[in-house]
Formats: structure tokens, C-alpha cells, sequence
């Protein structure tokens, strides 16, 4: 399968301390790298911002930008397991085109 550009955006629960933003997000980025995926670039980390809408009775999260390379198979994957993690509140993987 061909290797695609990808950009996923995703929000962490306002609860959680800056080390621990930390820590989640290297640990998503790892669990990418052990699936076959490269991160290109550093990851964005754009700090604690007002959500544009409430998502069960939040109205803050952190927000973190991540580029990768990857297969389609691994992007969904990433999609899945981001659902499934009870830190993030909301994620969205797009495919970069050309």
C-alpha cells in the first residue's frame, strides 16, 4: 500500500497536568512509530484553549497537531485507538494531498 502525508488534530481532557499532555501525546506519536508510521516534524502542542462548543460540560482542552506519514490501514487505526482513549475528547485525521 502507498504511504500517504497525514495531518490528526486532537484535544486532551483540560484536567490533565502539562507534563502529563505531555506524555500522552509522545506516547500516541510512539505507538504510530510501532505501527510503521514516521512523525515528520515536532509535534505541535498549542496549549490549553476555549473549545468552540461544550463536549460534556468541557469547555477547554489541549489541543496538539501531529503530521505523519503512514498507510491508510495505520491512519485508521490511529483514528480508532484516539476514539478509544478516554483522555482525548475529539480527534480528526485528515490526508494531505499534493
Amino acid at each position: 500500500m502507498p504511504v500517504t502525508d497525514y495531518e490528526v488534530t486532537y484535544i486532551l481532557r483540560p484536567s490533565l497536568e502539562e507534563t502529563e499532555v505531555d506524555e500522552r501525546s509522545t506516547a500516541i506519536a510512539d505507538d504510530l512509530k510501532t505501527r510503521g508510521g514516521e512523525i515528520v516534524g515536532e509535534l505541535e502542542k498549542l496549549g490549553k484553549r476555549r473549545l468552540a462548543y461544550e463536549i460534556d460540560d468541557v469547555r477547554e482542552g489541549y489541543y496538539v497537531v501531529m503530521h505523519f506519514k503512514s498507510e491508510p490501514d495505520q491512519a485508521k487505526e490511529l483514528e480508532r485507538r484516539l476514539r478509544l482513549n478516554e483522555s482525548v475528547l475529539r480527534q480528526i485525521v485528515i490526508r494531505k494531498d499534493d
